[in-house]
């Protein structure tokens, strides 16, 4: 080991509490690119060898009802590679262990061959026998949640009629890999259903003998969806076509691809800032290294040491430093992303999922990593490569103080421990403003976190108990005459009732879609309500829309624009509606209007498809056993289960993430004011060791250096604020998708709380670094270093 090597050894062995905090702080940033890419390859390659494997279709178009003979049409268009076509209808089941029904969708598979398209994978049991009509196959999440086996009884009703059924066997499919009820969108195992039966069972159900309701399609290798759709729209509008849709537009791929989405997104913004405030960390270490050292350096080079040899020396340093962090951070990336692979097998519903590392995003890390560090001491290494010998032998000149005795006068009222401290302020602004900027890093990711935190639960109370005020929510089989909500009224138990409805649409605004739906609702509801961004109710009249944020954000949109409408039921007529207003919205990118408006542009009046319920907690109950027999209920939500379910996707699903958020977060504010404070005692060992020696007790010249970590960390604080600002619209804007928008929200508490962090991390590194003081032997310190 040659001499400088072994310089190394000691000087790593010297600063290991400084390495460490730099080598964490690092380690995390690649922690979390390894784990979000990883996530990203794992979520991507087992949905696509998923649907590969089951032959998930790339367009679906919907129909009233088509003749079977329309399958073969469907086939011969230009860019179709295969067709199929199937029976599609809503059902209910009837639970013992349940008031109110579930929602569920029924779907046919062919009576003696293997789907062509949109096959499922049995989890347990067998197909049903073609030849018994009572047989289904169920959604085996749905099955897990309920205690459901083969071989249970099942009481469904579907097209108003209640069958018993058989449970033959539970499966999963690609398309349900995130399966929620109609016109919802969190996922509830307990409150949505899947049942496969034979095509002749669900043809005679829903009354469909030769003939479908929905055709499947994929397309041939480099054809573009959008002619394939017109071609499909154009065929099957005799009919009843509701609008063919591509893969993009399918409830379940979108949002899978909106969580994918978010983790690239994060896995690009989130590394760099951990990576970046290590190469500051390191730059700030190494330069206060070399300008302790200067002497060592300048008697190295006389010695005969070329400055190249010196620098790589310094630069060992560093790159030990930053490999060592970036390992750890690989190992922590990949045991964190096994962990977060368990919570979306629990969200998600593949067959299986195993995290696979990403070579491509270690290579990544480790390289950036490396850069990172290197980029931080390159500065440094310049101030060695332009030292002389002579010149760096020499103590270095005295600084000018002439400035800071200014301040002399107003400093005389305060003790002399004190004195020192602000003093130091004011000689050495620079190197007390790079405290400051690393501790406003902690402080600005602690604020962003917690910030974020409170989003949240904001969004949780905003949705449930400002927008929704209602207790359950009843949607109909199909559009009912406004007279069902005198019936619904006039029940015991019954406080108010609004009726709603839900109209498909295609929204466009130039070349931008969206393909979604219209709720109309009465001009002054009180239950269902659209908010402006200010929460201040919206009047619902005249022929206009009010478009959620993340709808006019999608779109493009705002007050003033003319938006054209493509309704996608009934006569399915084309409207240019007028955007009036844009409302606060959490849950999904929904669009509103007044009912009688809609109702008029549909040529449909008094109609609603749902119904929007205030109980009497004494009745609520029986409220839901007496909606359970009404033949035309499709489905019941109850707002504290689709709270529950919500809060569950926030906590434990995919917003989980969070909380290791939160966690870097807090550690790296430790690491921060950790290794600042060990700077400062590195550079005042030899001052705080003569304090000693002329009489200053332990706490007097420990409060000499704390004082000064204090003074630095309440200065960062307010710049952390300002800073975590930002990084909390940054974290809203990844953490926002189609399922839910996460707003930026001003709460003292996460202000409070996040200084509070800091503070304590400060007061604990102090409290480590006292601890150096204190046993600190005086000779060593007061020795020239030779």
């Amino acid at each position: 080991m040659s001499t400088l090597d072994r310089k190394l050894s000691r000087d790593l062995w010297r600063m290991k509490g400084q390495a460490a905090a730099i080598a964490v702080v690092m380690a995390l940033g690649v922690m979390m690119q390894v784990m979000m890419a990883g996530l990203v390859v794992t979520l991507d390659e087992t949905r696509r060898g998923y649907y590969e494997r089951y032959r998930f279709a790339e367009v679906f178009a919907p129909v009233t009802r088509a003749p079977s003979h329309v399958l073969h049409q469907v086939a011969g268009l230009p860019g179709v590679a295969r067709a199929e076509g199937r029976i599609s209808g809503a059902a209910r089941i009837e639970l013992s262990d349940r008031a109110v029904p579930v929602a569920a969708q029924a779907l046919s598979l062919p009576d003696h061959a293997e789907p062509a398209l949109n096959a499922i994978r049995l989890q347990q049991g067998r197909l049903f026998d073609p030849g018994a009509p009572e047989e289904v196959v169920l959604l085996d999440t749905f099955a897990a949640a309920h205690g459901l086996r083969p071989g249970d009884a099942l009481q469904v009703v579907m097209n108003g009629a209640r069958r018993s059924l058989r449970i033959t066997g539970l499966a999963r499919s690609p398309e349900f890999l995130y399966a929620a009820a109609p016109g919802e969108m969190v996922p509830d195992d307990a409150r949505y259903a899947v049942l496969w039966m034979s095509q002749t069972s669900l043809s005679a159900s829903f009354d469909m003998k030769g003939a479908y309701s929905e055709f499947l399609v994929t397309l041939t290798r480099g054809t573009d969806p959008r002619g394939v759709i017109e071609a499909l729209d154009h065929l099957l509008k005799p009919w009843g076509g509701s609008g063919a849709y591509d893969r993009e537009d399918q409830f379940s791929h979108r949002f899978v691809s909106e969580e994918i989405n978010g983790l690239r997104d994060t896995a690009a913004a989130i590394p760099p800032v951990f990576l970046g405030i290590a190469a500051f960390l390191l730059n700030i270490v190494i330069a206060r290294m070399v300008q302790a050292e200067r002497e060592e350096i300048g008697l190295l080079k006389a010695f005969g040491y070329r400055g190249s040899e010196i620098g790589g020396h310094y630069l060992k340093l560093v790159l030990a430093i930053a490999v060592a962090g970036a390992l750890l951070g690989a190992l922590l990336g990949i045991l964190s992303g096994r962990a977060m692979v368990q919570l979306y097998l629990h969200f998600y519903k593949f067959p299986f999922l195993v995290f696979r590392l990403d070579p491509g995003a270690l290579a990544l890390g480790l390289v950036v990593s490396v850069l990172a560090a290197a980029a931080g001491g390159a500065v440094v290494l310049r101030q060695i490569f332009a030292l002389h010998p002579a010149e760096a032998m020499r103590p270095p000149a005295p600084a000018d103080y002439r400035r800071a005795g200014r301040w002399a006068g107003a400093l005389k009222a305060l003790d002399q421990p004190t004195r020192m401290v602000l003093r130091r302020f004011t000689r050495t602004p620079f190197r007390m403003l790079g405290a400051v900027v690393g501790i406003t890093f902690g402080m600005g990711l602690s604020v962003g976190m917690l910030t974020i935190h409170a989003g949240f639960n904001q969004a949780v109370a905003l949705s449930f108990d400002v927008l929704d005020r209602s207790e359950a929510t009843v949607s109909f089989t199909h559009a009912v005459s406004q007279k069902t909500l005198l019936e619904l009224a006039r029940h015991p138990g019954v406080l108010r009732v609004e009726g709603a409805r839900s109209v498909p649409v295609v929204l466009r605004n130039g070349r931008r879609t969206h393909r979604g739906a219209i709720t109309g609702l009465p001009p002054d509801p009180e239950l269902l309500r659209a908010l402006t961004p200010d929460y201040i109710p919206i009047a619902l009249d005249g022929p206009g829309l009010v478009l959620s944020t993340a709808l006019a954000r999608k779109l493009k949109a705002q007050a003033g624009d003319v938006l054209t409408v493509e309704v996608r039921e009934g006569a399915q007529p084309a409207l240019r509606l007028p955007v009036t207003g844009v409302s606060e919205t959490v849950l999904g990118a929904p669009a509103y209007m007044a009912l009688e408006a809609l109702d008029r542009a549909l040529f449909e009046p008094g109609r609603i498809s749902s119904a929007a319920l205030r109980l009497d907690p004494a009745q609520a109950e029986a409220v839901q056993v007496w909606l359970r027999d009404q033949p035309v209920v499709a489905g019941v939500s109850l707002k504290s289960e689709a709270r529950d379910a919500f809060e569950r996707v926030m906590n434990q699903g995919t917003g989980a993430t969070r909380f290791i958020m939160a966690a870097v977060a807090f550690t790296i504010t430790f690491g921060i004011i950790y290794n600042a404070a060990r700077i400062a005692l590195a550079e005042r060992a030899h001052d705080l060791a003569s304090l000693r020696v002329i009489g200053f007790s332990k706490g007097e010249a420990a409060y000499v250096l704390l004082g000064e970590l204090g003074l630095v960390t309440l200065l960062a604080l307010p710049c952390g604020a300002f800073l975590g600002w930002g990084i909390a619209h940054m974290l809203a804007a990844a953490y926002s998708s189609d399922l839910y928008t996460i707003t930026v929200v001003f709460r003292p508490a996460a202000f409070g709380f996040a200084a509070l962090v800091v503070i304590s991390g400060a007061v604990l590194s102090g409290l480590l670094v006292k601890r150096d003081v204190d046993r600190a032997d005086l000779v060593a310190a007061l020795k020239t270093r030779d």
